[in-house]
């Protein structure tokens, strides 16, 4: 009786071993179609950089009296208005503040600096567009730069959801108007702060009076 178990035992986990084989070949195909398709995605985003770094030559052609510098991050920017006698530029642990315009490569407007609203970053720290998170640290107080992003350091495949569409390049006039370490923020907050409470206080006292 016991051979007869352990005879049957060495079936079962035959059977178990040979449907395991069959479950990993029957998988095989997918791996292949997952490859097949990170190639030809790989692909169309290789045609799609080349299409729109074309575009961007294009302008920057268009306006040959302008001297275009090209970033390591693969956009590209001039000086709109320099800034010589500082040297610092925002690093992480910074606080930045800005203004900008955005464009579309024909120079259509997409949103104002009313619209976008002075801007308060936190470098490195905050989740905005990817141009400007690197473009930003390139910049000196008073600065403008005008940017020249692909959509992959912009706003992408899904676009912002509101006005910037689907793998649009974008023109940025960015404005750096002031930055400080974030600690300095935090004390100038509280000084505030204190002001206000007091003026407050004063005001409660004349009023009681």
């Amino acid at each position: 009786m016991n051979s007869i178990k352990n005879s049957l035992l060495v079936v079962l986990f035959a059977c178990f071993l040979w449907s395991c084989e069959q479950n990993q070949e029957a998988r095989r195909p997918l791996s292949q179609a997952s490859g097949s398709f990170m190639k030809k995605s790989i692909e169309r985003n290789k045609k799609l950089v080349a299409s729109e770094e074309d575009r961007i030559q294009a302008v920057i052609k268009k306006n040959a009296g302008i001297e275009f510098l090209a970033s390591k991050k693969g956009y590209w920017y001039h000086f709109s208005k320099r800034n010589m006698q500082d040297t610092l530029t925002p690093k992480k642990g910074d606080v930045a503040f800005y203004d900008y315009e955005v464009k579309d490569l024909r120079g259509n407007i997409i949103y104002t600096k009313e619209e976008t609203q002075p801007q308060t970053y936190y470098v490195d720290k905050q989740n905005i567009m990817m141009g400007l998170r690197d473009g930003i640290k390139l910049m000196r107080k008073k600065e403008t730069f005008v940017f020249l992003f692909p959509s992959h350091m912009g706003y992408g495949y899904h676009g912002d959801n509101k006005k910037i569409g689907t793998n649009i390049p974008l023109l940025c006039t960015v404005t750096l108007r002031n930055f400080m370490p974030e600690a300095e923020l935090k004390k100038q907050e509280m000084l505030r702060a204190k002001a206000l409470l007091k003026q407050q206080t004063i005001a409660k006292d004349t009023l009681n009076q």
